[in-house]
């Protein structure tokens, strides 16, 4: 078979149907069917907030921290801040895939109330554990 002869694909809708009226008076076609994976469920709006959310999130969350601190560290030592800076960001990247995989392989798992509880006694016992550390030195 050759290229020329294959179909294009069909378009998919931006959005899917919202409500079961626009199903009843659209009808369920290709145009208009239901979504196959979470993203599409998202609108333009919601991703754009999950995107803002999570990058001000890891963005304070990363300030001052060790990474941060080695990286500054590298860069006065190697006198090569841009290359510092490619190897860091993709480093962090890297270890950004590595947590969204597992977040996706956990949730297709456990439920997000088990996952919420199991996340909130880990960090609680690391953060008594640090106390007693400091209370007890």
């Amino acid at each position: 078979m050759l290229i020329s002869e294959l179909e294009p694909p069909k378009r998919l809708p931006l959005y899917p149907p919202s409500n079961t009226k626009e199903i009843a008076e659209n009808g369920l076609n290709e145009e208009c069917s239901q979504p196959s994976t979470p993203s599409e469920l998202l609108s333009h709006r919601q991703e754009i907030e999950i995107f803002f959310s999570t990058f001000f999130t890891i963005f304070v969350a990363e300030l001052g921290d060790k990474t941060q601190v080695t990286t500054m560290l590298i860069s006065a030592e190697s006198q090569a801040p841009w290359v510092v800076f490619v190897g860091a960001g993709a480093a962090l990247i890297a270890t950004s895939l590595l947590g969204v995989l597992l977040g996706r392989w956990l949730a297709s798992r456990v439920s997000p109330r088990v996952l919420e509880t199991a996340t909130g006694t880990i960090l609680l016992i690391v953060s008594i554990l640090l106390l007693w550390d400091v209370v007890s030195a």
